[in-house]
């Protein structure tokens, strides 16, 4: 979490203050990327001291231009069970919603791609973090569940992403059964991007970070953008937004400039990420 600066209350001079220490999290910046790491043992249950911590990471990125892309993936046999029973209580419910939604909101709200790394169970509303990334690696241990019919509720968020992502006729099916989705199954509907073996997990996460941070940031954040606000819209509409973004924002940037003179003098682009 980045540091901040306030006024002593004796001298009135400037001090530094550090952050507040991540208990449910790992959160670390290097090479161009930020790696958060859920490590709420056992299950990676979301409480919503966990969901602050998440929200207020991702949050921090915004505007960083030395970011270009975010990893979120767990260090527990889980990627996540879900919102603890604790937190799921009606007493409780509108503060944790209320969490759960700041999380989701920070990885829609963020220009930077966000990578998303399953190996293992993604229940609840551990599923419906998955279905917020942009690009999801999945091992055949991962499996995807909305169980929240068995419960006597239902997955607030999933019920209106699923059907985007995977069709109405299958989220049907899932959130009315809670049955699970496997890794192969939610590779061939859309959800995930790739399933390989967890052997090589590491090394295709690395391949693709290390591609993403080889091209310019403000592109890729221009670029997720567009998709991003495209979504649903009717096409002339997003069209029409497509273009305002790519005369307006993109032909601003100086890389943009850096890549076409890279091109013609046949060499490697050098970004200035701005």
């Amino acid at each position: 979490m980045a540091t901040r600066t306030m006024p002593d209350a004796d001298t009135g001079d400037t001090r530094v203050v550090a952050p507040p220490p991540l208990k449910f999290i790992q959160f670390e910046i290097a090479n161009y990327i930020a790696r958060l790491t859920m490590c709420h043992a056992p299950h990676n249950v979301l409480t919503v001291p966990m969901m602050k911590e998440m929200a207020e990471a991702i949050e921090s990125l915004t505007g960083r231009g030395d970011i270009k892309a975010i990893l979120l993936q767990s260090s527990q046999q889980a990627f996540s069970a879900g919102i603890s029973l604790e937190d799921s209580r009606p007493d409780r419910v509108f503060q944790t919603l209320e969490a759960f939604t700041r999380v989701f909101q920070a990885m829609v709200d963020i220009s930077k791609p966000v990578v998303v790394v399953v190996n293992g169970p993604a229940i609840g509303a551990g599923s419906e973090l998955v279905g917020f990334a942009d690009v999801v690696l999945a091992t055949p241990k991962a499996k995807f569940a909305q169980p929240e019919v068995k419960l006597g509720v239902f997955p607030p968020f999933a019920a209106v992403m699923l059907p985007q992502l995977i069709g109405p006729k299958k989220s049907y099916e899932l959130l009315l059964t809670g049955e699970a989705l496997t890794a192969e199954d939610a590779l061939r509907f859309g959800f995930v991007n790739k399933v390989v073996p967890e052997a090589e997990l590491s090394q295709h996460v690395e391949a693709l970070l290390e591609r993403v941070a080889d091209f310019s940031g403000p592109v890729l954040e221009v670029t997720k953008r567009v998709i991003a606000s495209s979504i649903g819209r009717p096409l002339k509409e997003a069209m029409k937004n497509s273009q305002n973004l790519y005369l307006n924002e993109l032909m601003n940037l100086e890389d943009v400039q850096e890549g076409l003179r890279a091109v013609i003098e046949k060499r490697k682009p050098i970004w200035k990420n701005k």
